[in-house]
């Protein structure tokens, strides 16, 4: 009796024995698993989900002109289409210096407000970071810095559409979002989930971001010619150096929204007439007039 109560001790001691390094066992492969899983996330993530702008650039086969801006400033930028980008400081954008083919591809690190000139044969992209942002005629601004976790678009006029880049983009995650006025949207690069805002001031964020060229009106309605350069010097900071004493009785009707910059000035030397012109010089634009018609 006494062997037989030994060896009945003897078993449930090897089973409790088994039973606790099995589930040691379980455990291990579970923490093996999930550091394995975390290890591979977090290397896809860096390997697959982040573009950076060298990369983009690298991967096209155009000659590019880049721009970068240095200063403390916002700089204008001119493409050969007529479209203008305000860059701001710490930013760069690279552009062909004409446009060929079925698009106009710009590519950006940074931040820009965009004002694209229409062309519905020629659609307008903005490559920054992992997203594209694509148009056919309107104004928007793109906010990609490479050390941030987000990028930003928000749209002023017009209607954009928004897409992760394929080469990080999977069968699983919306592909296109569209955007109107007043809208926006961030792009979160760590998962590349798009989080749409359809109301800008809702957002403390984006409210508290939004520039002098998102808020100015750019309808004129009988106003003194010097109050509309006056409004596009606070948009665009940039100087405007006009005759006054010659345009000093000048008044205009003109609608200048969604137009960019150097179709503005077009616009109101025409209206202004008597041959009168402008020049543009990085952020210094001249205009030359012997007074309005």
């Amino acid at each position: 009796m006494d062997l037989e109560n030994a060896n009945k001790s003897n078993k449930n001691h090897t089973v409790k024995y088994l039973k606790k390094y099995w589930f040691a066992g379980v455990a291990a492969a579970m923490f093996f698993a999930f550091v394995s899983v975390w290890f591979y996330n977090n290397q896809f993530i860096k390997k697959h989900t982040v573009l950076t702008y060298n990369e983009l650039i690298d991967g096209t086969n155009e000659g590019l002109v880049e721009q970068t801006n240095n200063s403390n400033k916002p700089q204008i930028v001119t493409l050969s289409d007529g479209s203008s980008v305000l860059l701001q400081p710490n930013s760069k954008l690279s552009y062909p210096k004409i446009f060929t083919g079925n698009e106009r591809k710009v590519y950006l690190s940074g931040e820009g407000f965009f004002e694209i000139s229409k062309n519905p044969q020629k659609p307008f992209l903005v490559y920054a970071n992992e997203i594209i942002t694509k148009v056919v005629g309107t104004s928007f601004r793109v906010r990609a810095y490479p050390d941030q976790p987000d990028v930003e678009i928000l749209v002023r006029t017009g209607k954009v559409r928004v897409s992760s880049n394929e080469l990080v983009r999977n069968s699983k995650q919306v592909t296109e979002v569209v955007l109107l006025p007043n809208e926006a949207l961030r792009f979160l690069r760590s998962d590349l989930s798009f989080n749409k805002i359809t109301n800008i001031t809702e957002d403390k964020t984006l409210a508290s971001s939004v520039g002098n060229i998102e808020q100015l009106s750019f309808e004129f309605t009988d106003i003194p010619v010097d109050q509309i350069f006056k409004t596009i010097e606070q948009a665009y900071l940039v100087d405007i150096d006009f005759p006054k004493d010659k345009l000093k009785d000048c008044h205009l009707t003109t609608s200048l929204s969604d137009q960019p910059l150097s179709e503005k000035l077009k616009i109101i030397c025409k209206s202004i007439g008597n041959d009168t012109s402008f020049e543009m010089n990085g952020n210094q634009i001249i205009i030359t007039s012997e007074g309005c018609n």
